[in-house]
């Protein structure tokens, strides 16, 4: 299948690591010029070192806080001067911190929706003239909690849903300017975000990690954790030229964990 993503321009938020960085490594061996985002410089050259053996396409970095306006601005004019335009948008973030309501106070609050929610709004509403220029492509990385909330984790239950909703609202005043806009929860996937909600889980139960894991390994079908490049190959799908019908979704990667319809 020719996925057509030669040449196209990508600005992955939170790609230093993890599923960002996955998906950017999906991409560049595809062909396409990939900004990685984070806010450790020194992760983020050695991701593009990495990353620019594997590919033809283009591998840039900048450093963003991504709660702030003024860095998300710059962020957008510098991958449309290096590349001359964005066609992909991955909207990404660190997951915010576990535990439950009366553990959080309103900073807490404040910090998660400025992070794992403002942020995509903001991208969003940057990056739009440049991906309404060819009808571009967005995807929204959530969390499994999108179908089914997940106990110790209400920051995330409470801003992940919301971006389903922000999703599913422009992809129908987006369709006009054939934008696609996904979004796509991952589940047990293993990342340093799941190493730490299994080191938080264990101590609160008083077990080790690898008791914990044995556990949760009984709750997926697959009978194991996800690899980061099978959830980035699935993102990679929606964001190319072979997806021509997808908008407004949300879906999971998670092995058949989550139960719900």
């Amino acid at each position: 299948m020719d996925f057509q993503l030669e040449n196209k321009n990508a600005l992955i938020l939170a790609s230093s690591q993890g599923l960002g960085k996955a998906i950017a490594e999906e991409l560049v061996k595809e062909g396409s010029n990939v900004m990685l985002v984070g806010r450790y410089e020194e992760k983020l050259v050695k991701a593009q070192e990495e990353l620019q053996k594997l590919g033809l396409g283009k591998v840039v970095y900048t450093v963003t806080d991504l709660t702030k306006l003024e860095d998300i601005q710059a962020l957008v004019k510098k991958t449309v001067d290096e590349f001359g335009s964005i066609d992909i948008l991955i909207n990404n973030a660190g997951g915010p911190p576990a535990g439950t309501f009366a553990d959080m106070s309103d900073e807490h609050w404040q910090q998660s929706f400025e992070l794992n929610l403002l942020s995509y709004i903001r991208t969003i509403r940057e990056s739009l003239p440049y991906l309404k220029q060819k009808g571009g492509r967005i995807v929204n990385i959530a969390s499994s909690s999108i179908k089914e909330p997940i106990q110790g984790l209400i920051l995330s239950n409470t801003f992940r849903t919301a971006i389903v909703g922000l999703a599913k609202t422009l992809s129908v005043e987006l369709a006009p300017d054939n934008i696609l806009i996904n979004t796509v929860g991952p589940g047990r996937i293993a990342t340093e975000r799941i190493q730490y909600l299994d080191e938080v889980t264990a101590e609160k139960k008083g077990i080790t990690q690898e008791q914990l894991s044995q556990q949760l390994l009984k709750n997926i079908p697959l009978g194991r954790y996800g690899e980061p490049e099978e959830f980035a190959k699935f993102v990679t799908f929606l964001v190319s030229g072979a997806n021509t019908y997808l908008t407004g979704q949300s879906y999971l990667v998670d092995g058949g964990m989550v139960k719900s319809i």
